[in-house]
């Protein structure tokens, strides 16, 4: 089992034919994703890497009924593609994109509540099933097929909390990039929420960064609810206050919002801290065993 995509999810590209677009298809592609069309306005009829294109997602659903959209557009026009792939009811939306203005995302969040589709992102790495698919960008040759889940808001602290557990034999169920920006589709908490109820998942690693209230809120609903093991790191204990750190999320505002006031929340909820990611596949290796 997996959570959010596998190797029968049907995927359309919006941007497909772009330069990130083109590039980050043939990755995927390479891998075993299942692209079946792309969209990119104006360019509707022709065919692109072996799969035709459309000029709207509406079209490209009624020509080859996808149910997953992974959005490679510029940052202006980024709300429409997301609000777009929405319209059409997609199960899944994930957008790369990074630098999408706060004002939009705040719009995208408000329709997203009123409808069926899942968001990952904007400004993330996406999502892979090791072994079946992925989506974006994370580079599949370090993943490998277990029953370990990963949630992050931090593309490079995923891939390396993945090399971690790769390294100590435990490979992963599914991995998902949030995102960091301050107003993203997928939280923290919604995340550890699937992986909960994923019968295959048997532990759960939990990457956070300073800034926001994400990570608690998924501290105290693991401990209200938690059944499996949790390992958790937080970026950022050195960053000084009201100073962004990377991501456009990662800025302390308050008490709550600091590194060691996380890492101390998540430890009273139950959670294995580790100061280091590169303690993280041990870590979760003994807990296991």
């Amino acid at each position: 089992m997996s959570v959010l995509i596998n190797k029968n999810s049907r995927v359309l590209v919006q941007g497909f034919t772009g330069s990130e677009g083109t590039f980050h298809s043939q990755e995927m592609m390479k891998y075993g994703t299942n692209i079946v069309c792309g969209v990119t306005p104006g360019k509707g009829g022709q065919v692109h890497l072996e799969k035709p294109v459309f000029n709207s997602v509406s079209e490209a659903v009624d020509a080859c009924n996808p149910n997953v959209a992974v959005i490679f557009v510029p940052p202006r026009f980024a709300k429409s593609a997301i609000l777009e792939s929405i319209n059409a009811e997609m199960d899944l939306v994930v957008c790369i994109t990074e630098g999408i203005p706060v004002k939009d995302m705040i719009e995208v969040k408000h329709f997203l509540q009123k409808s069926q589709s899942i968001l990952i992102g904007p400004n993330c790495p996406g999502i892979i099933t090791p072994g079946e698919a992925k989506i974006g960008i994370m580079p599949g040759f370090i993943h490998q097929k277990g029953n370990i889940g990963v949630v992050s808001r931090s593309g490079t602290l995923t891939y390396e909390a993945v090399d971690q557990l790769t390294k100590v034999g435990l490979g992963q169920s599914t991995c998902i990039g949030i995102g960091g920006d301050p107003v993203i589709g997928t939280t923290t908490c919604d995340a550890i929420k699937m992986f909960m109820d994923d019968d295959d998942t048997k532990g759960i690693v939990l990457i956070g960064e300073i800034g926001g209230q994400m990570e608690n809120e998924a501290a105290y609903w693991i401990k209200e609810n938690g059944t499996k093991p949790v390992v958790g790191f937080i970026a950022g204990k050195t960053a000084p206050k009201g100073r962004k750190m990377g991501h456009a999320g990662a800025i302390v505002g308050g008490k709550d919002d600091t590194a060691i006031a996380k890492m101390n929340i998540m430890m009273d909820c139950g959670i294995h801290v580790v100061e280091s990611p590169a303690h993280i596949g041990e870590a979760m290796k003994k807990i296991l065993n």
